[in-house]
């Protein structure tokens, strides 16, 4: 394990704050934020756009870190497309999936909304879609998706671990459903990546997303998109630089990664997020995913044993702790967690309404935790919550 109080000096912020909103965004850390300070300072051009030495120096750094999350995942370099979010790399595949009227896609009742409406839009060309519900504590039986498959299933969409239950899917079996019946994978990272260990080559799916803003540390405007077979899916976006050839009435357009990487990217997003990926190794998944689950475990025992409190999802959770006060509002909860001890935490939908609609209220407070967590920081917490629970 690491020294975590070591890890905190890598992030300014947490001397003012107790932030637990980590599964909206992390902070990054100074090495990520200084590597795209150097970019701005030392050799800021474009990318892949000149002979001069600035643009190889740019292009070179880009490329770079694109084959250090390419070896951070376990996965080709050709088929690491960076993208501004997990969003827009649903989209892409969403937008660019070969699909004929009547085909028909899986996703679940626990989706992130950018994991649900790219797929319930499809509606609109003649794709159906069956959304798979999951048990109490957010969790899915891969027995339900089997059982939603037909002879036009074409992809499920799921996410590996929820933003609002912490519940974390049988990704593995799901995939093992998928090919066994000749369907379509995609996986949402996005509470999972830098979390957990991942090997995209050992779990196989065809199509993985993540923001570099999570549990990658890196900053905002990023994200990664991988595709096993990228010659199956058009771009969602065309212009300069992803094309070898253009006439005035036709073009060529490149291989993957170039190919879904039109106009000019977030070039020094994109080499934060390398070094920040790079800083994530450094300290190692594995101790990573120890010490975020622990914290995790202990905060929703913690809370469980207040009066007063509810506390959803699994036992065995990631690193997401969605409660209530009974009696008051989450925002409200939020508010006075922040005024009182400089406490931040998430409050509302999560951008998951079918999720709590689910659980039949209207909000959750949410606590996530991150590498630079303390169990000090839980003890608060726990405590001013008790605290909030006098007032109702």
């Amino acid at each position: 394990m690491y020294d975590v109080l070591t890890i905190r000096k890598d992030f300014p912020v947490l001397n003012e704050v107790i932030y637990l909103d980590n599964a909206a965004t992390t902070q990054t850390p100074v090495q990520a934020v200084s590597a795209m300070l150097d970019y701005f300072y030392k050799y800021a051009a474009n990318h892949g756009r000149g002979a001069h030495r600035l643009a190889r120096e740019t292009t070179n750094r880009y490329e770079d870190a694109r084959e250090t999350v390419a070896s951070f995942f376990n996965m080709g370099v050709e088929k690491t497309i960076f993208t501004k979010n997990a969003t827009e790399s649903i989209n892409i595949v969403s937008s660019g999936f070969p699909w004929q009227q009547g085909d028909h896609v899986i996703v679940t009742l626990v989706e992130h909304h950018s994991n649900l409406l790219p797929w319930v839009r499809l509606k609109e060309s003649g794709i159906d879609v069956t959304v798979v519900k999951p048990d109490i504590k957010g969790v899915v039986d891969p027995d339900d998706i089997s059982s939603s498959i037909n002879d036009r299933t074409r992809l499920i969409a799921v996410n590996h671990v929820s933003n609002v239950f912490g519940s974390i899917q049988d990704i593995g079996g799901i995939i093992n459903i998928a090919r066994k019946n000749g369907v379509k994978v995609l996986v949402d990272g996005s509470q999972s990546a830098g979390n957990m260990p991942l090997s995209i080559k050992s779990l196989d799916p065809d199509f993985f997303v993540c923001p570099g803003h999570k549990g990658l540390l890196g900053p905002q405007g990023t994200g990664v998109l991988y595709i096993k077979e990228p010659e199956i899916i058009e771009p969602l976006f065309l212009g300069g630089g992803m094309v070898s050839s253009v006439t005035d009435d036709s073009f060529k357009m490149e291989l993957s990664p170039t190919k879904f990487e039109a106009g000019t990217p977030n070039i020094p997003g994109v080499i934060g997020l390398g070094r920040a990926v790079e800083y994530v190794s450094e300290i190692g998944v594995e101790s990573i995913e120890k010490h975020e689950v622990s914290l995790a475990k202990e905060t929703a025992l913690l809370l469980a044993e207040l009066d007063g409190v509810e506390v959803y999802g699994p036992k065995d959770r990631a690193a997401v702790v969605s409660f209530n006060v009974v009696g008051m509002n989450a925002h409200d909860v939020a508010m006075i967690l922040d005024q009182t001890r400089s406490i931040c935490v998430r409050s509302g939908y999560h951008c998951a309404m079918p999720s709590i609609n689910h659980l039949g209220v209207n909000g959750t407070v949410r606590a996530s935790f991150a590498l630079y967590n303390t169990e000090e920081e839980v003890e608060t917490l726990v405590k001013t919550v008790s605290e909030i629970t006098s007032l109702v």
